[in-house]
């Protein structure tokens, strides 16, 4: 009996521990960062793109009027703020509103005010999301998505404006900034996310047999709607159309049991990248399978952005020189301290042994 009491504790206590370490182990938040700076990209265009007719789906007499989007929301039984709504009759308030978006969207890309800009970020894209319910697309998902966990986190705390005006301020560089909670929670919120997500979909797409006979795949390089670039050569090639089928949905499924550990983590990223590259030039959309890539950022550690993005950005190697060299300054000084602190151990022990 004392045997399974000690075992139940033990598995309560490292399960408390694993759970602790994985939510609350602080990060570097470069990763964070550089999320930041494509999430906020992708958000300034794909809102920009809106400025082309911007009255023909937010004015007063939109493709999509208040009962079209009310009625499909009654029917979901969803509540969905917008603030466009207000702005419908009113064109130079709503262009006005418009261009202050691209404006918070611009500045959350560079990081200049983050953690203010980034709550305005992800308001503004739910509330556009809202709006035009008929026209919303996995991209915009995405977009939301990142936009809420940028939020959370300190995504202003690296690579941005705000860590230029804080140096200037300082007059010296500041060094790396510190690992943060928030930062961590924040990727793991992107990471179970993404999990969610590709799980969901490979289950999905159990359901189509096409998906189990493997002739999915052709059914969508052969789509006229999204071919972007001519695959019907696959049609001479079943095996390998087959191949790239069940791979897909392999992968998909197994993305969220594979993509945790270290050894396996690197190859089920380096299929992300062929995989949403060839949806982003074969199908056309280009938007989707970047902003999906930019998701999967959020598994790679930082260390490996801070070396591949540091040495294109001097400013940031300064400030790593700086802490390195600050560290190693810190350890000379304890190091000669403990030196001296020794040696005058040393005589009193001599003079000691001279007394006696």
């Amino acid at each position: 009996m004392k045997l399974i009491i000690d075992y139940f504790r033990d598995l309560a206590v490292s399960t408390v521990r694993g759970w602790q370490r994985f939510w609350f182990t602080p990060t570097d938040p470069a990763t964070l960062g550089l999320i930041r700076i494509f999430a906020g990209a992708m958000l300034f265009y794909t809102h920009l793109v809106w400025a082309l007719d911007l009255e023909a789906f937010f004015g007063s007499k939109p493709w999509l009027d208040h009962a079209a989007v009310t009625g499909f929301y009654d029917n979901q039984q969803h509540y969905a703020w917008s603030y466009l709504w207000w702005l419908s009759d009113k064109p130079t308030l709503l262009w006005t509103a418009h261009l202050a978006a691209l404006g918070v969207f611009a500045m959350l890309t560079l990081g200049l005010f983050t953690r203010v800009v980034s709550i305005l970020a992800w308001l503004i894209t739910v509330a556009y999301a809202n709006r035009v319910q008929g026209a919303l697309f996995g991209l915009d998902q995405l977009n939301a998505l990142l936009a809420m966990y940028l939020m959370i986190g300190p995504a202003g705390a690296a690579y941005s404006v705000d860590r230029l005006i804080a140096r200037w301020r300082q007059g010296r560089p500041l060094g790396l900034p510190r690992p943060s909670t928030g930062a961590n929670v924040a990727l793991r919120l992107i990471q179970v996310h993404m999990c969610v997500i590709y799980l969901f979909a490979g289950l999905s797409k159990l359901q189509g047999p096409a998906w189990w006979d493997g002739t999915a795949m052709w059914g969508a390089v052969a789509n006229l709607e999204y071919q972007s670039l001519d695959l019907t050569w696959l049609a001479a090639h079943p095996i390998l159309v087959n191949l790239m089928t069940h791979v897909t949905v392999a992968w998909e499924i197994s993305y969220s049991a594979l993509v945790w550990p270290r050894r396996t983590r690197p190859l089920v990223l380096a299929v992300a990248v062929p995989l949403h590259v060839g949806i982003a030039l074969g199908l056309g959309m280009i938007t989707f399978g970047t902003i999906m890539l930019v998701g999967n950022l959020a598994f790679v550690p930082s260390w490996l952005v801070r070396r591949v993005v540091d040495r294109w950005l001097p400013g940031a190697d300064v400030d790593a020189r700086e802490t390195a060299a600050s560290d190693a300054a810190t350890v000379a000084i304890q190091s000669a301290a403990n030196t001296q602190h020794g040696r005058k151990k040393h005589r009193k022990a001599s003079r000691a042994s001279n007394v006696a």
